[in-house]
């Protein structure tokens, strides 16, 4: 007689073992109680699977070249999944963003990845635009939201020319949503990182067939 299939069977078969999370304050938390998303998804790949090595190396007000810096210890952990999310300070502290500098850096991070480790699942993601949601003036405003459109429509370019799996986090419905922002209007809330977990974690087990807990719980 044939056993019902289990939930994790359902979910997928690949099990996410080493996880290194890249980039700025998105990705490190700002320790103010909202917490982190690579930290709320690492504890949905652990309830999977709890034999899960997790790694955040991302680091508060880092820029796209700052960010690469953290690429070679990522790989020195032998990682089978990486999140890559960064280049919101390359637009937010400059009053004239490069932003083909930071297709550079971009490009140049993902090909370093394919290179040295062809299997890892890498994924990466637009920036929801805080403009809206900051005490700017509005030439700063339209500045910043101009920097941002461009930033992403960047990402899309180079992650789709890398093959790299990007996540519209810019053109989500709930992405304008205040409360998804922390009290500084710039920073995710608990929230807004929940839904960021959730929202790789349906990529993972829908794109490649990742097993993930479900609802939080252990499958």
């Amino acid at each position: 007689m044939k056993q019902a299939t289990s939930r994790s069977e359902r979910a997928g078969e690949r099990a996410i073992t080493r996880y290194a999370a890249l980039g700025d304050s998105f990705t490190a938390g700002t320790g103010d109680g909202a917490g982190a998303w690579p930290d709320e998804l690492a504890a949905t790949l652990g309830a999977a699977n709890p034999a899960l090595e997790y790694h955040n190396l991302g680091v508060i007000g880092a820029s796209s070249a700052q960010v690469a810096e953290q690429l070679e210890a990522a790989l020195a952990l032998d990682p089978d999944f990486v999140t890559l999310v960064c280049g919101a300070n390359d637009v937010l502290l400059s009053v004239r963003p490069n932003i083909a500098r930071y297709e550079s850096a971009l490009a140049a991070m993902f090909a370093r990845l394919r290179a040295a480790a062809p299997d890892t699942i890498v994924i990466t993601a637009t920036t929801p635009d805080p403009a809206q949601f900051l005490a700017l003036r509005p030439r700063s405003r339209e500045r910043v939201a101009s920097g941002m459109r461009e930033l992403n429509e960047v990402t899309r370019i180079v992650a789709a020319r890398a093959g790299v799996l990007c996540l519209e986090f810019a053109e989500d419905p709930l992405a304008g949503e205040r409360q998804n922002f922390a009290g500084d209007g710039y920073h995710a809330s608990r929230d807004g990182n929940r839904r960021a977990a959730a929202a790789v974690a349906s990529a993972l087990r829908d794109h490649f067939g990742v097993r993930v807990a479900s609802d939080g719980e252990p499958q």
